[in-house]
């Protein structure tokens, strides 16, 4: 089993691409100043380091909120949209950075999941079950079953062999809406199908990060599944998980209900 990366990872990166931008802003600062430039030379790196700033300045808030969220459990109003622009704009500096420093990239996406899922628990959302989606992959299903279930998930024989029977229960039991997809597009196409107000999303690291990021602001908790046969392949998933994620977006009332 993969260790589990510290929360701390994705943030500390953050931290480090504001100081990075800084450095640029500094760097770009001092050349304005350098003898023997034009004044168009002075226009440029003016234009330069005034980006620079509002760039710097928008990744600082983003880190102060990440950081005041993460502390205090509670979603900081004011800073909740420069966080998630934040992050958006700096993950593939992130993922960057993680690499120059010889930080395994699903480690930082591990981070960044977790990351995720703290900020979205804070905002403590609240949705009807009609109103969440429940995304899982593929390869959840056992690769020797005939039945194809992305087009309409309800093919499948609760056979046993595999997640799928076990998470269609979870789906009577509380009445949200499901979707099984073969990669983005798909899963894109589900969400625009069901409009849901809130997500629990099943895969890897690498298509849950960039699922997180596609589907801004609608909150997604993602919960990464189990790869014992490798890759893409007769993967599991904690049960237990999906349905903690599920309860974190059901009111009680939901959840007695269909319960």
């Amino acid at each position: 089993m993969a260790m589990k990366p510290s929360k701390f990872l994705f943030p500390a990166l953050l931290g480090g691409s504001l100081l990075l931008v800084v450095l640029l802003v500094a760097a770009t600062w001092y050349l304005i100043f350098v003898p023997a430039r034009t004044l168009a030379h002075r226009i440029i790196f003016w234009f330069a380091v005034s980006l620079l700033a509002c760039v710097a300045l928008l990744a600082a808030s983003g880190f102060l909120g990440m950081v005041l969220t993460l502390a205090a459990a509670r979603t900081c109003e004011p800073l909740q949209a420069p966080t998630r622009v934040a992050i958006n704009t700096f993950f593939p500096v992130i993922l960057a950075l993680g690499r120059l420093l010889g930080i395994s990239t699903d480690n930082i996406r591990r981070s960044f999941i977790e990351v995720n899922n703290q900020l979205v628990r804070a905002r403590r959302v609240k949705v009807l079950p009609h109103e969440l989606l429940l995304l899982v992959p593929h390869c959840l299903q056992c690769s020797e079953c005939p039945h194809k279930i992305t087009v309409h998930v309800g093919n499948c024989r609760r056979c046993g062999r595999c997640a799928i029977g076990e998470l269609l229960a979870l789906k009577d039991r509380y009445g949200f809406n499901m979707g099984v997809a073969t990669g983005g597009t798909l899963a894109r196409k589900y969400v625009r199908m069901f409009r849901p107000r809130a997500i629990v999303a099943v895969a890897c690291e690498r298509d849950l990060s960039s699922g997180i990021l596609d589907t801004n602001p609608i909150p997604v908790l993602g919960v990464v599944n189990e790869r014992p046969h490798g890759p893409c392949f007769n993967t599991n998933v904690s049960l237990a998980q999906v349905e903690g994620a599920i309860f974190s977006f059901l009111p009680v009332g939901a959840r007695r209900a269909e319960g």
